[in-house]
């Protein structure tokens, strides 16, 4: 037994050593990391929505950016500002740029790379809404059209949306009810109609190819998620994941999305203890047994390995 768990040990400390090593994180093309709802860059320089991960992918050799969105819209309208966004990204470092998308930051980067295929080389997901929320379903059956709750709850919205332009310095146009439209699965389903490289709509836990031609360009398309809603009882946003996890009925989810709902083109993973917000490595790197910056980091050697 001792002779097993040194050998364990080892193997352990052997990772940690590989992924340490110089140049391990150094990808052809730049990363960019690219919020979901609610997201932002950074708030006031001190609080990063992707908690340490760009200083953990850039240690070793990466060239990261971090998008600025609306933190409230739909997909196709964050994707077309992302469409903008990495344009002057790709030009100065050797013509493409990676995509990595948390949460609604997935399909983001999917339309962006549908509108400019030419200048994304690859497209990550991150515990993406690739095939819906039906916690966004739920929501929306509960709140009634055109009601005066829809109008207030979108308010509500618009006005976060407005806080958080304020405090990270960005001026994204803010629509709460169009964020929850293109969420949940009918507006998702129209926007896979139109976008859908990377996602197998043959059925709902359908798995789809790593390499997509999109418009005349080949594209690689990952994807990894957590399946836990309650990871740490340290974590203040785990009680509300829990509550929220309930709207799948026993399907295996991470608090917001369900598991099958974020596969797009190769899934690397689909079984880490992480909830929707650990993926992020938040709250300020409270989470489950899962270490995300590492999966951060084997992904940009991976994409390195692969020419990208």
């Amino acid at each position: 037994m001792r002779r097993v768990i040194c050998t364990a040990l080892a193997a352990v400390a052997l990772v940690g050593a590989v992924e340490t090593q110089a140049g391990y994180t150094q990808t052809k093309y730049p990363i960019v990391l690219v919020h979901g709802i609610t997201g932002f860059d950074t708030i006031g320089g001190l609080v990063n929505y992707f908690h340490t991960i760009p200083w953990n992918l850039e240690r070793d050799g990466a060239k990261v950016y971090v998008a600025s969105v609306a933190a409230f819209n739909d997909s196709e309208q964050r994707g077309a500002e992302l469409a903008r966004q990495i344009v002057p990204w790709a030009g100065a470092n050797g013509g493409k740029v990676n995509l990595i998308g948390h949460s609604q930051g997935s399909p983001t980067s999917r339309v962006a790379a549908s509108l400019r295929p030419d200048l994304v080389a690859s497209v990550t997901s991150i515990n993406g809404v690739n095939k819906g929320s039906k916690v966004a379903d739920v929501v929306r059956g509960v709140v009634p059209p055109d009601s005066a709750i829809e109008g207030g709850a979108s308010a509500i919205a618009n006005a976060l949306g407005a806080v958080i332009n304020l405090l990270s310095g960005s001026n994204n146009p803010q629509d709460g009810l169009a964020a929850l439209e293109t969420l949940a699965t009918p507006g998702t389903t129209a926007l896979n109609s139109r976008h859908p490289w990377g996602v197998n709509n043959a059925s709902y836990c359908a798995k789809s190819s790593e390499v997509h031609n999109v418009r005349g360009y080949n594209i690689r398309y990952f994807s990894w998620t957590g399946n836990s809603s309650y990871t740490n009882i340290f974590d203040a946003v785990d009680p509300f994941l829990a509550i929220t996890g309930l709207a799948f009925a026993g399907e295996k989810n991470d608090g917001l999305v369900g598991v099958c709902a974020t596969y797009l083109g190769q899934v690397l993973g689909d079984s880490y203890h992480m909830n929707h917000v650990d993926a992020i490595n938040h709250l300020f790197g409270i989470r489950g047994w899962t270490e995300p910056v590492s999966l951060y980091r084997q992904h940009a050697n991976r994409l390195k390995n692969k020419g990208v």
